[in-house]
C-alpha cells in the first residue's frame, strides 16, 4: 500500500530566521517544502511552475505583504489554501485577512501541532480562525443589521458557530457537544443557508457583526 503524498508547502517571511525555522520545522512534521520565498513578489513568479497544496505566509511584510499575496492569488484565479502568520493579535488583521480570501489565521506563537493541525485543515477544505476574542472583531468591524432581526440563532446554532470558529472540525465539534459528525454537518450547512454564507469562515463574522454570538 503506497504513503499518502505529503502536503506540498510554499513559505513566505522576509525574516530569514523565521523562514528557515518553519521550513525545518514543517519537514520535521512531515511536510514537503517546495516553496520558500522572502517576499510575496518572488513567490507569486515562482507558483505557476511549482505549484503547492497550502501558502504558508507572514501576514506584515515589505511590499505586497500577505494580504496583498492572497488577494493578487484570487484575482488571478488561484485558489491555494492560505495561512497567513502574525505575531499580532489583532482582529481587524484577521478580518481583513478573511474578507482578502485567507483560509487560515494563526498567531505565530502556536505550537507546532496547532500549526500542524491548522495546515491539515486547510490542505483538507476547512478554515481555521484561532481564537479572539469577540468584543474587538466587532468593534474593528462595524455591524451591518440589515436583516439582523430576522436572523435568530438556537443556542446549539450558537455553540457550533462559537466552535467553528475556534477552528474545530466537524468531528471534534460533534464530540464537544454529543452529536454526530453528520448532524453537525447538516448544522452548518443550514447555517449558511440561514446566514446566506458562502462558507463557515464568513458565517462566523456575520454572526458576530450582527450580534447574533
Amino acid at each position: 500500500m503506497n504513503a499518502p503524498r505529503a502536503v506540498r508547502i510554499a513559505l513566505c517571511d522576509d525574516q530569514a530566521l523565521v523562514l528557515r525555522g518553519l521550513s525545518s520545522l514543517l519537514a520535521d512534521l512531515g511536510f514537503a517544502i517546495a516553496l520558500e520565498s522572502p517576499d510575496a513578489e518572488r513567490l507569486l513568479a515562482a507558483l505557476p511552475q511549482r505549484p503547492v497544496d497550502v501558502i504558508v505566509s507572514d501576514i506584515r511584510m515589505p511590499g505586497l505583504g500577505g494580504i496583498g499575496l492572497l488577494r493578487t492569488l484570487r484575482e488571478r484565479g488561484d485558489a491555494t489554501p492560505v495561512i497567513l502568520l502574525t505575531t499580532f493579535d489583532d482582529p481587524d488583521l484577521m478580518l481583513r485577512a478573511v474578507e482578502a480570501g485567507a483560509q487560515g489565521f494563526l498567531l505565530k506563537d502556536a505550537s507546532p501541532e496547532d500549526l500542524r493541525a491548522a495546515i491539515q485543515r486547510v490542505a483538507g477544505g476547512e478554515t481555521l480562525l484561532q481564537p479572539v476574542s469577540l468584543g474587538p472583531v466587532r468593534a474593528a468591524w462595524p455591524s451591518d443589521d440589515t436583516g439582523a432581526d430576522a436572523l435568530r440563532l438556537t443556542e446549539r446554532e450558537r455553540s457550533i458557530l462559537r466552535l467553528v470558529a475556534g477552528g474545530y472540525s466537524n468531528k471534534e465539534i460533534g464530540r464537544s457537544l454529543h452529536l454526530s459528525e453528520g448532524t453537525v454537518k447538516n448544522y452548518i450547512s443550514e447555517l449558511l443557508v440561514k446566514l446566506d454564507c458562502r462558507d463557515r469562515t464568513h458565517a462566523v463574522l456575520k454572526a458576530i457583526t450582527q450580534r447574533l454570538l
